[in-house]
C-alpha cells in the first residue's frame, strides 16, 4: 500500500510472511474433528430448506461432511478444478489489505484454529468452521466466486479514499448474512447466517427482522450489528445479479459522495427501499441477546 494510506496497526506473528500465511495447516486431534463434526451435525438439522442451494450444491461437491476438519490440500485442489479458487491458512484476523490481496487473488484465507466446548455456540474470532464450512461451499458457483474476486480487487480503492467502513458494510450485508430469492423463497447464502443454528432460522423465518432487496448504495451507507442477530438483511435476486449491481458500479463517483460514517441506522427503513417484509423489531426493541430476549 502507498505510504498516505493506513492500514490496522496488527502484530504480525514473527514466523509468518508479508502474506500472513501459516507454513500448512493445523494438525488437528481426535476432540477437533469431533468438534467439527458435531457443529457440521447441528447446522444440517437447520439449513435444508433454509441454505441457498448453491451453498447445500457446494457441501456436496467438497463432501465437506466426510468427517473431521476437512484438509485445506484436498479443498483445495476440487475448488480449483471448479472455479480456480483454494483455502489458505491463516492465524488470526488478518490485515484489511492482506485480506484483499488474497482474495483478489482467489485464496480464501481460513482461521487455522477450531473452536473449543466452551466456546462452541458463540466465537468472536472466525475459525476453521465458519470459514470453511461457512464461506468455502459457495465458492464453487461460479459467478458467485468471480464476484468474491471483484470485492477483493475493489479493497484497496477503498483503502485509498478512506472508505473500508463503507465497503465493509457490502461484505458484511452480503458475504456473511446476504439472503437470496429462490422459488418464492428467502434462503441464505451468508456466512454468518449458514454457521450460526439461531441466526440462520431468525434471518429466514422471523417476524422481527427487515428483509429488504439489494440497494449498494444504501447497503454501504448503512450500520450493522457485529455481536447479535442482524435488524435487517438484505435480499439479491441471483448471483449474476448481485454481481452486476456491485462490479457494474463507479465507485470511484460512489466513495466520492459518501460520509465517513454511515447514514442510516441498522434497524432503518427509507423511502427508496423495495421491502420484501417489514419487520417488527420486537427481538431489537426488548434489548437483543444481552436482555435474554426471544429472536422472534
Amino acid at each position: 500500500m502507498p505510504a498516505d494510506v493506513f492500514t490496522a496497526p496488527l502484530k504480525k506473528p514473527d514466523h509468518l510472511g508479508d502474506d500472513w500465511l501459516e507454513p500448512e495447516q493445523t494438525h488437528y486431534d481426535t476432540e477437533d474433528d469431533a468438534i467439527w463434526d458435531d457443529l457440521f451435525a447441528r447446522q444440517m438439522g437447520v439449513l435444508p430448506g433454509r441454505a441457498a442451494s448453491a451453498f447445500l450444491a457446494g457441501l456436496e461437491k467438497l463432501d465437506l461432511g466426510r468427517g473431521g476438519v476437512p484438509e485445506f490440500k484436498a479443498i483445495s485442489e476440487e475448488l480449483d478444478r471448479m472455479t480456480g479458487w483454494s483455502v489458505v491458512p491463516v492465524p488470526m484476523l488478518i490485515p484489511d489489505h492482506v485480506f484483499f490481496w488474497h482474495l483478489a487473488n482467489r485464496r480464501f484465507p481460513a482461521g487455522n484454529f477450531i473452536r473449543t466446548r466452551e466456546t462452541f455456540d458463540y466465537i468472536q474470532e472466525p475459525d476453521v468452521f465458519h470459514d470453511v464450512f461457512g464461506h468455502v461451499p459457495m465458492l464453487t458457483d461460479p459467478v458467485y466466486a468471480d464476484y468474491m474476486q471483484e470485492y477483493g480487487k475493489a479493497g484497496w480503492k477503498a483503502m485509498r479514499y478512506n472508505r473500508l467502513k463503507a465497503l465493509g458494510a457490502l461484505y458484511w450485508y452480503t458475504v456473511e448474512f446476504g439472503l437470496i430469492q429462490e422459488e418464492g423463497e428467502i434462503r441464505a447464502y451468508g456466512a454468518g447466517i449458514l454457521s450460526g443454528p439461531t441466526e440462520a432460522v431468525f434471518a429466514t423465518e422471523a417476524e422481527s427482522p427487515n428483509r429488504i432487496m439489494l440497494n449498494v448504495d444504501r447497503v454501504m451507507r448503512t450500520d450493522y450489528v457485529i455481536s447479535d442477530l442482524q435488524p435487517t438483511y438484505f435480499v439479491i435476486e441471483s448471483y449474476e445479479d448481485l454481481y452486476r449491481k456491485t462490479v457494474e458500479r463507479d465507485f470511484d463517483r460512489l466513495y466520492r459522495s459518501l460520509s465517513p460514517s454511515f447514514t442510516y441506522a441498522n434497524s432503518a427503513v427509507i423511502d427508496v427501499d423495495n421491502v420484501v417484509h417489514l419487520g417488527t423489531q420486537e427481538y431489537l426493541l426488548r434489548g437483543g441477546r444481552g436482555s435474554g430476549a426471544k429472536p422472534v
